[in-house]
């Protein structure tokens, strides 16, 4: 029996998704690796290495090897790459290596795009095909993007917020911005420790984004217990936090992200400008499940906005999709 030759992988900064042609998004873990750093070896990938953020013995390092969207350590990258392919479709790979398409962020360089492609070829890809994260966010979000019509896409992972315009099966006008999900809760973190001299790690920061987080006032205002150090007596402590004032921690990140949206629709131009106030702006990504995001773009840009169908899953489902679509792109050429 042939394997399916066609995977996308988002190489998200939080994440690593990977969708293989006919069966959808069939691996989703984060992309953290915890090594050795006296023997140099790998001791676990994904999940198992996420438990491990910031419990560690001192020889044992758990790290994200992408940050902001792009490869800070190639061969840890390149390592995961191959663990996560291997594990999405069997150790085997029947002795046909796959068609790989991996996206990287709009702002992305060429030596960065290279680095991306380079370890993909090293994790066994036979054919490494490139695209920018707002094309494969449109795609996912089931947007038809060869059409001569403006469509805009706003994808908030984890370390990059992608702002694209998009018409004729490509980049109008775009921005990326190095604020994004772990910007939320760095944001919570320094709140945390100013307003009540509470110590908390990122993953208590994002259990409180994703329960209580908000970036509108919330209709009732909702509270959670939190757990910490505190920072004067240096003893655990519990803290009781509100909804009110996560949307407090948050504004100034948050702001961020609609000014950048606010740039991008400045510089587009006015037929597709006119096209995106008709249609609308797709919010996709994992920060687009912050609570109020929809209604708080929305109150800015006076533009109806929407959140796609799978947020998490638009980058991977498109990127998983861009091969399709190119190959019928050429077949009309032709």
């Amino acid at each position: 029996m042939a394997v399916t030759s066609d995977i996308g992988i988002d190489l998200g900064t939080a994440s690593v998704l990977v969708y293989v042609k006919g069966k959808g998004v069939v691996l989703k873990e984060p992309s953290v690796v915890a090594y050795d750093k006296d023997t140099d070896k790998i001791k676990a990938i994904g999940e198992e290495a996420r438990q491990m953020l910031g419990r560690t013995p001192g020889n044992i390092i758990a790290v994200r090897p992408l940050r902001q969207g792009v490869i800070s350590s190639y061969t840890i990258t390149e390592k995961m790459l191959k663990y996560f392919i291997q594990k999405a479709i069997g150790k085997s790979f029947f002795g046909r290596r796959p068609r790989i398409s991996v996206c990287v962020p709009s702002g992305a360089t060429e030596v960065e795009k290279k680095a991306v492609e380079d370890a993909t070829l090293q994790a066994g890809a036979k054919d490494v095909f490139v695209i920018e994260e707002p094309i494969a966010a449109a795609i996912g979000a089931g947007i038809d993007i060869s059409r001569p019509c403006g469509n805009m896409v706003v994808d908030i992972g984890g370390g990059t917020t992608d702002v694209a315009v998009i018409s004729l099966s490509g980049i109008v006008v775009s921005t990326s911005i190095k604020t994004a999900g772990d910007d939320f809760d760095d944001a919570i973190v320094r709140f945390m420790r100013k307003r009540h001299n509470l110590l908390i790690g990122e993953r208590t920061a994002e259990e409180i984004k994703i329960k209580i987080g908000t970036c509108y006032k919330r209709p009732e205002n909702i509270t959670m217990e939190v757990r910490g150090r505190n920072l004067v007596t240096g003893l655990p402590k519990v803290v009781t936090i509100s909804s009110d004032e996560t949307e407090e921690a948050l504004r100034e990140v948050i702001a961020q992200i609609v000014d950048a949206i606010h740039s991008v629709l400045e510089r587009t131009p006015p037929e597709l400008a006119a096209d995106i106030a008709d249609r609308g702006i797709v919010l996709t990504g994992g920060g687009a499940l912050l609570h109020g995001l929809e209604e708080l773009i929305e109150e800015n840009t006076g533009i109806t906005t929407m959140t796609a169908e799978e947020p998490l899953n638009a980058v991977a489902i498109g990127t998983g999709r861009y091969i399709e679509f190119l190959i019928s792109k050429n077949e009309e050429r032709q």
